[in-house]
């Protein structure tokens, strides 16, 4: 189960920034005879109109997100692997009992109980970044989807085509 959320996650983070690339690209004909330095000097003006307009600047350095602490995973329940150990002991207590050994019954019981909440914690967690990675990544491309409408808008009312 781990694993293949784990797989969808990438899947879907792969097709995402896969599907962005390709509409990042922006095809700009000159329809009113402008020269090759005329057009760059408009595709920058434009560029830099698109940028203050929707606060968006696809040549700025990728920032990465903000990680979070490694110690004590988002949504993880702090004492999760001392909570998942007590239970583990307390089963593993009335298992051994039956067989006249409790206190190795406990024992096994604890440490099996505290990897399993540890276990589940860490998967919580996984599940809760990769949520956040995925809406990080959709305000990303509504982001370029502005910043290209609004390049553009300009370079059309400039005169040019743009596919």
């Amino acid at each position: 189960m781990r694993r293949l959320t784990i797989f969808l996650v990438a899947v879907t983070f792969f097709i995402t920034w896969a599907g962005l690339a390709a509409a990042q690209q922006q095809y700009v004909f000159p329809q009113k005879g402008q020269s090759a330095e005329q057009q760059k000097k408009d595709e920058y003006e434009c560029h830099s109109w698109a940028v203050k307009q929707t606060g968006y600047d696809p040549t700025a350095a990728a920032q990465a997100p903000p990680q979070q602490a490694a110690q004590q995973p988002a949504g993880a329940q702090p004492g999760s692997g001392v909570r998942g150990a007590t239970r583990g002991a307390v089963v593993g207590a009335a298992a051994g009992s039956l067989g006249g050994e409790a206190g190795k019954g406990a024992a096994v019981g604890a440490a099996a109980g505290a990897v399993a909440g540890r276990s589940q914690s860490r998967q919580q967690a996984q599940q809760q970044q990769a949520q956040a990675q995925q809406q990080a990544s959709a305000q990303k491309s509504a982001k370029q989807q502005d910043y290209l409408r609004a390049r553009g808008a300009c370079l059309e009312g400039k005169g040019y085509s743009v596919k």
